[in-house]
C-alpha cells in the first residue's frame, strides 16, 4: 500500500509539472507575423531581375518596386506604371520565376486623377496591396474613391525636413478621418536624418501605419548613412517592441541606401538581427 501510494504521489508530482510547463509556454508572447520585403531602389545599381536575384538569395518573399529600374540586361524597358502590357507580362515572369511577390509600389506622385487612375490599374493588375505615396493635399478625397474602389492602400511616405510629409503630425493632418486604407509608409530613417525620434515618431501613428522603410543609420543629421541593424542610433530594439506593442501587421521594406554595389553582406546580417529579435519580443 505504501509503494502504491509512492507511486501515486511520483504521478501527480510529474503531471503538475507538465501541467506548469504547459500554462508556462502557452502564456509566452508569439513572435510577430511580419512580412519582410526589400524596397527594389536598394538595388537600384542593377536590374530588376538582379535584385529579385539578390533577395531570393537573402530569403526574401517581398519586393516594392520603384518606377525606374531596368528590367534585365536585355530589356531596357523600366519598371513604370505606365509600362505597355507586355513589358508588364515580362515584370509578372520574373516575379514567378523567383517567386517574389510585388507587394508595395512606390513612392508614387500623380500628377492629376487620370494618372492616379493609371497607377491604380497597374497596382491591381501587378497584385500590390500597397501604394507608398507622396500626394498633393487636394488629392486625398480622389484617392480615398479609388482606394476603397480598387481594394489598395495609400501609405503616405516622409522625406526628410522640409518636405511636406516629413513629420507625423503632418500625415496626421491629411490621414485621419479617412478609410483605413490610407495610412503612413513610415521612413524611420527619414525621421532620424530630420532629427526625430523614431520610437516617439511611430506611437503618434499609432493605428495608422500601413508600411514601413526600415533603416538603421550610423548618426543624426541629414549626411547619416544606412548601417546593419542594430548596429546604429536608431534604437531597433525599440521601434520593433513598439511595433509590437501596436499589433502592426503591415510590410517592413528593407531600403538600404548604402554601399551600393556590394550591400548584399550588410542586408543579410540587417535580416539575422531582425529575425533574432522578433522571436524574442515580449
Amino acid at each position: 500500500m505504501k509503494n502504491k501510494l509512492s507511486v501515486l504521489f511520483i504521478v501527480l508530482l510529474i503531471f503538475s509539472s507538465q501541467s506548469s510547463f504547459i500554462i508556462q509556454k502557452s502564456s509566452s508572447a508569439e513572435a510577430p507575423d511580419w512580412k519582410l520585403a526589400y524596397q527594389s531602389f536598394t538595388f537600384k545599381n542593377f536590374t530588376f531581375e538582379e535584385g529579385l536575384q539578390k533577395a531570393k538569395e537573402l530569403g526574401l518573399d517581398y519586393v516594392e518596386a520603384y518606377r525606374a529600374q531596368k528590367l534585365t540586361a536585355e530589356n531596357s524597358k523600366q519598371t513604370h506604371f505606365d509600362s505597355d502590357e507586355a513589358t508588364l507580362e515580362e515584370m509578372k515572369q520574373l516575379l514567378n520565376k523567383y517567386q517574389i511577390k510585388m507587394i508595395n509600389y512606390g513612392v508614387v506622385k500623380g500628377k492629376n486623377q487620370q494618372e492616379w487612375k493609371r497607377i491604380f490599374e497597374f497596382a491591381r493588375k501587378m497584385g500590390v496591396e500597397t501604394l507608398v505615396a507622396e500626394p498633393e493635399p487636394s488629392q486625398f478625397d480622389f484617392l480615398e474613391k479609388l482606394c476603397d474602389e480598387y481594394n489598395i492602400n495609400i501609405a503616405i511616405h516622409n522625406h526628410p525636413q522640409p518636405s511636406r510629409y516629413w513629420e507625423p503630425d503632418s500625415v496626421l493632418k491629411y490621414v485621419s478621418g479617412r478609410s483605413h486604407r490610407i495610412g503612413a509608409c513610415a521612413d524611420v530613417g527619414h525621421w532620424v536624418r530630420s532629427g526625430l525620434n523614431p520610437v516617439e515618431c511611430l506611437k503618434k501613428l499609432e493605428g495608422r501605419i500601413i508600411s514601413i522603410h526600415f533603416k538603421d543609420l550610423n548618426e543624426n543629421g541629414r549626411d547619416a548613412h544606412d548601417v546593419p541593424w542594430g548596429t546604429g542610433i536608431s534604437n531597433v530594439p525599440a521601434m520593433l517592441q513598439e511595433l509590437k506593442k501596436q499589433e502592426f501587421k503591415g510590410v517592413f521594406s528593407i531600403e538600404y541606401e548604402y554601399n551600393w554595389d556590394n550591400n548584399v553582406p550588410e542586408i543579410a546580417q540587417s535580416i539575422e538581427y531582425f529575425n533574432k529579435m522578433s522571436a524574442n519580443l515580449k
